[in-house]
């Protein structure tokens, strides 16, 4: 894998936690400078974030009990904001788990409240990966 896409995925996966990491302008960077491959680094961006917000589900699904501890990686007023939004809107609220501030918790939120990860892992994936696409042309169409 090229050191670019591997920066990228790692980036991306990062980002999907609580830290406070921006894969979008690595991604950014990289389209920028090869504009002519533009679908393997949203395919590496999408793969990359979309298995960092498996890993919230996972703690959310495994680690529930634990809510209350310092290290758990959600403060308590977040996921309640992203529990109301998941509450009202369902499954399909999570096509919008790329959003800042809410989508992290939101994936968290999903393990808490038992989606099945075979539900989960699409709908993350398609609203991920949309992000990311719309990013690149975007680039790609200021870069010219």
């Amino acid at each position: 894998m090229d050191t670019s896409l591997f920066v990228l995925a790692s980036t991306a996966f990062l980002a999907a936690t609580i830290l406070p990491i921006s894969s979008e302008v690595v991604l950014a960077v990289i389209v920028a400078a090869a504009p002519d491959a533009l679908w393997p680094p949203i395919v590496v961006a999408t793969v990359g974030n979309t298995a960092g917000a498996a890993v919230n589900w996972a703690l959310g699904r495994f680690f529930r009990h634990y809510r209350d501890r310092r290290w758990f990686p959600v403060p308590e007023h977040r996921l309640t904001q992203a529990s109301r939004w998941f509450r009202r809107y369902g499954i399909w609220s999570l096509l919008f788990a790329w959003l800042p501030v809410v989508g992290d918790p939101l994936t968290l939120a999903a393990g808490l409240f038992r989606v099945p990860f075979w539900t989960f892992l699409p709908l993350v994936a398609i609203g991920k990966g949309a992000r990311y696409a719309v990013l690149a042309w975007t680039v790609l169409a200021a870069t010219g």
